[in-house]
């Protein structure tokens, strides 16, 4: 296997891989994340994966005495999360190597973290708000893309990443769609400093998610990906389950209306963020006819159950081999 690939993503974090394990909503867990640092690369887990804040605190010190490092944490920095500056407190206060911060402003966490130490990540989706991000101070971009499982963005990685390499100076991490060692190398020579693959992880031995959720990520491939915005009132991917065919992908248009209102919609998603949540736990962890599991297209890349240190093993195998063949055509 490769012994490092150097970016700025890796010398940034000290990792040997440029890659993350993304945050996953109700997938993500602390033995995920030992097990990707194990391997090389780097791990976050989603806040909001932690009902109770002394959860959260039980989480990042196990964590801590693992020796888990370099880790990173998720938040939701808009007003739907209720809990983000006691989460934001906490993360200071175990001291977490990065966060990667979602759906909102990241000033918040920025005017925090920066004199800690603690990089700050934003997801962004264009190259307007990669720039207001960069201007507050974050220290890298997560590219959401057109592919990214859960939130995704409008934009092909094609487009994206030059785009935002082209009117930010601070380095670009893909998201979206890759889910084997090819497809990292593309990234890469695109111009990503380094990855954030999520759905390829769903599947791995650590994930404590149902064996349903788990085979259907196996069964399941990229033409069984829809958009659906009844879980947060933002466009977000799931399997195309019965149940998802039953409700259908759009919400009603009270719904809508409501989110539009400019009094209104920050209670209409929060109320429409609390829905969709309890539809994805129920169904993350026990088997239900009201399926709704979130996933991204490169499920088309998930074969079999496999432990995080294997699926990392893989990707460095076909990125090696990959990069040994287009040697030899040139």
């Amino acid at each position: 296997m490769i012994d490092k690939i150097d970016t700025p993503l890796t010398e940034m974090l000290g990792i040997k891989y440029p890659i993350i394990a993304a945050p996953m909503f109700l997938v993500s867990n602390t033995k995920m994340t030992i097990e990707a640092v194990n391997s090389g690369i780097t791990g976050a887990i989603p806040a909001l994966n932690y009902r109770t804040i002394p959860e959260f605190k039980i989480a990042l010190k196990e964590l801590k005495d693992a020796n888990c490092k370099p880790f990173g944490i998720n938040l939701i920095v808009n007003k739907s999360n209720f809990k983000f500056m006691e989460q934001l407190r906490v993360c200071v206060d175990y001291e977490v190597d990065y966060i990667i911060t979602s759906l909102g402003s990241p000033k918040p966490v920025i005017d925090v973290c920066k004199p800690k130490g603690i990089k700050v990540f934003c997801d962004v989706v264009d190259e307007n708000y990669a720039k207001k991000v960069e201007d507050l101070g974050a220290e890298a971009l997560i590219a959401v893309n057109s592919k990214a499982g859960g939130h995704s963005g409008p934009t092909t990685a094609n487009h994206l990443i030059p785009k935002l390499n082209e009117v930010c100076d601070i380095p670009v991490i893909s998201a979206g769609g890759i889910g084997n060692g090819t497809g990292v190398k593309k990234m890469l020579d695109l111009g990503a400093c380094g990855l954030s693959i999520g759905t390829l992880f769903i599947a791995c031995e650590e994930a404590q998610i149902s064996q349903e959720y788990k085979q259907a990520i196996i069964d399941h491939g990229a033409d069984d990906i829809v958009m659906t915005t009844k879980l947060s009132g933002s466009p977000c991917t799931v399997i195309n389950t019965p149940f998802v065919q039953e409700i259908g992908t759009r919400q009603s248009w009270i719904e809508s209306i409501l989110n539009k209102n400019k009094k209104l919609k920050k209670y209409a998603k929060m109320v429409t963020a609390y829905k969709g949540f309890k539809m994805l736990r129920n169904s993350a962890f026990k088997a239900t006819y009201k399926n709704m599991w979130c996933a991204g297209p490169s499920c088309e890349f998930v074969n079999e159950i496999k432990p995080v240190s294997k699926i990392v093993a893989d990707l460095l195998h076909e990125y090696e081999n990959t990069v040994s063949n287009e040697m030899e055509m040139a």
